[in-house]
């Protein structure tokens, strides 16, 4: 059953595209081009430190292209954002937009620096997770952020494994570097293998979820050019949860698949809040306590025993959860609890007086972000119960409890990401992912993607530290109102619609 929000592209009777999206196709391949000038004009290079985007030799025009080319590749996801041609069209569209982002320097970040420097520290004989890659002696410590050369490692030791052998297969740097873009590359293509089987257990059409899941710019630019670890996250997620939606109660599939999430948790632990909702999406038959402690706990078993496996293989164990503390030493008003401190901040000193409320503010998200999380799977797990009385078509029924799930777990996920100290623009491709592939309405994920395209320079430098006042008040704004909106709307349990 097609969601009742989505709307069909026209095509042709062959099934060709309209000459509207093949102007798409190209407008998105001339941005993405664009991109990777700005890339080898001003991007995220070794040799050049970061001093500002426009303090470089060919500052103005890599940022020149560099927000022309955002522009042009946003514009050209947002009109398709209904639903591509087709799924093959949006798999080869999405392919053609990353090959020029493949063959230019980092971009957006210099994380993969760190990566690199972290691997090469355990490969080296240093725990990562108690010196910094500035006293480990890391050779390439010049290319790493500043702010970043004296932490521990916020990874956890299956990525911290992966950079070592990175850095050993790679030999230079440049060596590093492009095995961990294989990395990334291997786990988009991981997701892009998955996202079908997603799609279609949930009841929502391939090519739309295609589409807004692989050719993101968000995707090409920080998940391709930019090498985030994110790639491997969410291959690994991708695939433990297509394991679970086909194979949900059967002791192989809940082993395999709390494999796969114990490696994810293991690369970085934002795929701890998916866990929950996959547990949720584990149960066989009708959805009873007994069942969910019965095949959820195997998972968690399964999801326990691999990290407690990787932990003790590595030789690492559980320092990496101290470095996590480390992650939000950077402040800016893109989260919006930080958003908000600021701006009580900025209240304080026109009273007299600076109260230094970010801490307080960020530690009030997380209290929320717990609360939310919990209200989120108890509505879902409430969903799941009502759907036990159904008495309707057995395809239909399994197909909305997928949708449910992953539905959740995406709210999820773009809860965590809101409600953190820190957001950071590839941190909205987890999100992206999963509502692409469960959620009906589409509108406000896609317009915040978008969005966060815009919030960072090709040499890795945040749009927020230039706007850090008039940003923190906007966003504060938007926190009031969204509040204010949600308690307006806010369904009462009789409001709820009947499941499917």
């Amino acid at each position: 059953m097609r969601p009742p929000t989505e709307e069909r592209w026209p095509v042709t009777e062959a099934g060709a595209p309209t000459g509207r999206a093949r102007v798409a196709r190209y407008v998105g391949l001339t941005g993405a081009v664009l991109l990777a000038v700005a890339g080898w004009l001003g991007g995220v290079l070794p040799e050049v430190p970061p001093t500002g985007p426009w303090r470089a030799p060919h500052g103005p025009a890599a940022v020149s292209c560099w927000l022309a080319g955002t522009a042009l590749m946003v514009g050209a996801w947002w009109v398709l954002r209904a639903g591509a041609p087709s799924t093959r069209w949006a798999y080869v569209t999405a392919g053609l937009w990353s090959l020029p982002l493949l063959l230019t320097p980092p971009l957006a970040s210099r994380d993969v620096y760190s990566y690199a420097c972290q691997g090469w520290s355990y490969a080296a004989g240093h725990d990562p997770y108690r010196v910094g890659v500035a006293a480990a002696g890391c050779p390439w410590v010049d290319a790493v952020a500043p702010i970043w050369r004296d932490t521990p490692a916020p990874y956890g030791p299956v990525f911290v494994l992966l950079a070592a052998l990175a850095a050993g297969a790679g030999g230079s740097l440049l060596g590093t570097l492009l095995v961990l873009r294989l990395y990334a590359v291997a786990g988009v293509l991981l997701v892009a293998l998955c996202l079908p089987g997603l799609a279609r257990a949930a009841g929502v059409p391939t090519r739309r979820a295609a589409w807004l899941g692989l050719a993101s710019p968000l995707v090409g630019v920080h998940l391709v050019a930019g090498a985030h670890n994110d790639a491997v996250l969410l291959g690994l997620l991708a695939l433990g949860l297509l394991v679970l939606v086909r194979s949900p109660g059967r002791t192989r599939g809940l082993l395999v698949a709390g494999v796969l999430f114990g490696l994810a948790v293991a690369v970085k632990a934002t795929a701890l809040v998916v866990l929950p909702f996959a547990a949720l999406t584990a149960v066989h038959g009708r959805y009873t306590l007994r069942a969910l402690l019965r095949d959820g706990g195997r998972l968690a078993g399964a999801v326990l025993a691999t990290l407690a496996a990787v932990s003790a293989l590595s030789g690492l164990g559980l320092g990496w959860v101290a470095g996590l503390a480390r992650s939000g030493d950077s402040q800016q008003w893109t989260s919006p609890p930080t958003a908000v401190g600021f701006v009580v901040d900025y209240v304080g000193e026109l009273a007299g007086r600076r109260p230094d409320a970010v801490p307080v503010t960020r530690a009030v998200g997380l209290v929320a972000l717990v609360a939310l999380l919990v209200v989120l799977w108890w509505r879902a797990w409430t969903a799941l119960r009502r759907l036990n009385d159904v008495r309707q078509r057995v395809h239909r029924l399994a197909a909305a409890r997928p949708r449910v799930t992953l539905g959740a777990a995406g709210a999820a996920l773009a809860a965590t990401v809101l409600l953190a100290p820190v957001l950071h623009p590839w941190y909205v491709t987890g999100p992206l992912l999963l509502l692409a592939v469960a959620a009906t309405r589409t509108t406000w994920f896609v317009t915040a993607a978008a969005v966060a395209a815009f919030l960072t320079l090709p040499d890795g430098t945040s749009v927020a530290r230039y706007t850090k006042a008039p940003g923190a008040i906007a966003m504060t704004v938007l926190v009031l109102a969204g509040a204010l909106g949600a308690l307006r709307r806010y369904p009462t349990r009789r409001d709820l619609p009947d499941p499917p």
